[in-house]
């Protein structure tokens, strides 16, 4: 992939507001289990950071993925994953659809705000029972004269309890798993939603996540995104440009850490010379920059494709399968080289074994993505198809 003045331009801005705006708060951020989301995305807003790829006419700037590629991947240098997380989920996992399908009058009320960062966006998928197996859904959604009302519950929602609307997906029908459901547009204050305590997780701890309920919720019908009964399809066009941000994002993360173990073995001494000296840690290291290079290739042929109209399923589920697992590769050897300190909780390696944990279970667990991947090669038996 061939980069712009443009997109070097955009690079440089997303560092810097990496550097200034994120990395100096993180320690205090993971410490509470938030970080101050809408004024973080106001400034990101301001930059014209959360609406790269959505329509100028909603307040985007109408570029191009590879331009929200170089903003992901910089995301990946912050200091924690929960803050691109809950970046990522604004913008490639809960705006994409009703970016692409959403009526005017949907846009206008919901895109624009979350495109400018007055209003944060949360994806309500997963549930309890259903979290990579999409069609198992049980939430509905059920018409009542103009309106919709829902029962149900969504766990492991990202930004849950700072977001101002969320992209709901629901059973309208009692059709086939995979014709019933459709999206809605849910605003957070509507009476008869409900959340359970912060979820105590693992990693990602500056995002909250949390399981929210949804008795008897009324909402209108115009909030529908699309076309009744399309719900599952949109759903699996936005996890596309999901896994696509989840491997670029990891991309600029892996960069960042194992250019900071490097310098960390130039500075540890060990039997009175650098630990970098030892060939054992020099040729590890730069096997593993190899490994990021190899996926920085899988991952922009898949956004060329992806640019150039082209179903790019095989190649996201590939990149995204590559990622999580080299994200706990990469995590896992450099901590080694730290050593002590490595096993300290601020210690960038731990930091990232702990977060990066996450890229092989969310956005469809690395199982989902092998049998994507063998389905589309065309190697399962007839049976499993």
């Amino acid at each position: 992939m061939k980069f712009s003045p443009e997109h070097d331009a955009l690079r440089r801005s997303a560092r810097q507001f990496v550097e200034k705006e994120l990395n100096p708060h993180i320690p205090q951020w993971e410490e509470a289990g938030r970080f101050p989301i809408h004024d973080v995305f106001k400034k990101m807003g301001d930059l014209g950071l959360l609406g790269i790829c959505k329509p100028t006419e909603n307040g985007g700037l109408g570029l191009d993925y590879s331009y929200n590629l170089v903003v992901a991947e910089e995301l990946g240098r912050a200091a924690c994953g929960g803050v691109p997380l809950a970046i990522g989920v604004q913008t490639d996992m809960a705006t994409p659809a009703l970016a692409r399908f959403g009526s005017p009058e949907l846009r206008d009320e919901f895109l624009n705000k979350a495109i400018t960062g007055e209003y944060v966006a949360a994806i309500a998928v997963s549930e309890p029972h259903a979290g990579s197996d999409v069609a198992a859904i049980k939430t509905t959604a059920k018409k009542d004269g103009d309106d919709y009302i829902i029962n149900g519950t969504k766990m492991w929602i990202t930004n849950s309890l700072q977001a101002d609307f969320f992209c709901l997906l629901a059973n309208t029908s009692d059709d086939k798993p995979h014709v019933n459901k459709s999206m809605i547009i849910v605003p957070a204050t509507t009476p008869g939603i409900s959340f359970s305590e912060p979820l105590n997780k693992l990693g990602m701890r500056s995002t909250t996540t949390a399981q929210v309920f949804f008795d008897n919720v009324r909402v209108p019908q115009r909030n529908l995104v699309g076309v009744e009964g399309m719900g599952f399809m949109m759903q699996m066009m936005q996890f596309q440009e999901e896994r696509l941000w989840a491997a670029a994002n990891a991309i600029g993360g892996l960069d960042h850490l194992i250019e900071q173990t490097i310098e960390y073995c130039k500075e540890r001494s060990t039997f009175g010379q650098p630990l970098i000296n030892n060939q054992s840690v020099h040729f590890r290291l730069a096997e593993l920059q190899t490994e990021v290079e190899a996926l920085r290739a899988l991952t922009y042929q898949a956004c060329e494709a992806h640019i150039a109209g082209e179903n790019v399923t095989k190649l996201a589920s590939m990149a995204k399968l590559k990622a999580g697992r080299l994200t706990r590769e990469v995590a896992d050897s450099c901590l080694q080289y730290w050593g002590g300190m490595g096993f300290m909780w601020d210690n960038p390696a731990s930091q990232l074994y702990r977060d990066g944990r996450l890229g092989s279970i969310g956005g469809g667990a690395d199982e989902i993505m092998l049998g994507i991947i063998c389905k589309l090669m065309d190697i399962l038996p007839k049976k499993q198809k």
